[in-house]
């Protein structure tokens, strides 16, 4: 078996990085690499992976509704018009991680995202014009990069466009989770089916 992939009690072989939490399982199941092309969707995933900088990505996924239930389910018009009082509920809330700068980030990042929405049509339409081309499966976990040119030269548009908590390893981290790339290991499950849907170009990508 390639290394990187474990067979589950379902008898699927996957990653092995959601171990047998069956919460992270669900999650590398059905959402971690699959095309994600709603602007509020995206805009979620990027403020969740700016939050969980610093922190196990299971932390935030187990705050996840909560998140979305203090961040207006993240849609980015609502997001872009909190005020300072928003600021500090958030804060307030401990179903969320209560990091001062993280919240003003995402507060920043939705107008930001409404900038982009305007020039592009879409926030899918601009980042998915960066999604490269597809590469050949990682053999093992020790494959998978941290970052990558793509990543870094998003990241730097995004800053270049006022966004924050967006470095090259954060951007990758959400280009991985909504199918830009496909970096299930060679022998998962779900390998397979990303990338039949990455096949499909999906609604706003430009390609």
């Amino acid at each position: 078996m390639t290394t990187g992939v474990c067979r589950g009690g379902d008898g699927r072989d996957r990653c092995r990085w959601p171990g047998e939490d069956q919460a992270y399982v669900a999650y590398h199941d059905t959402e971690w690499g699959r095309p994600v092309t709603d602007d509020d969707r995206l805009f979620e995933k990027l403020c969740l992976e700016g939050f969980q900088s610093g922190l196990s990505w299971l932390t935030i996924l187990r705050k996840r509704d909560n998140f979305r239930a203090a961040f207006r389910r993240f849609e980015i018009s609502a997001v872009a018009a909190f005020e300072p009082g928003d600021v500090e509920r958030l804060l307030g809330d401990a179903g969320i991680v209560r990091h001062r700068g993280k919240i003003v980030s995402a507060v920043n990042n939705a107008r930001r995202a409404s900038e982009i929405v305007e020039e592009f049509g879409s926030l899918a339409a601009y980042l998915w014009d960066w999604a490269p081309e597809p590469r050949p499966a990682p053999t093992g976990e020790d494959a998978v990069p941290a970052s990558t040119p793509d990543s870094t030269a998003l990241a730097r548009d995004l800053k270049r466009r006022g966004w924050t908590f967006v470095g090259p390893t954060t951007v990758y981290a959400f280009m991985q989770s909504v199918g830009m790339v496909n970096d299930h290991i060679e022998g998962c499950f779900a390998r397979r089916e990303c990338e039949a849907e990455r096949t499909r170009p999906p609604t706003g990508q430009p390609h």
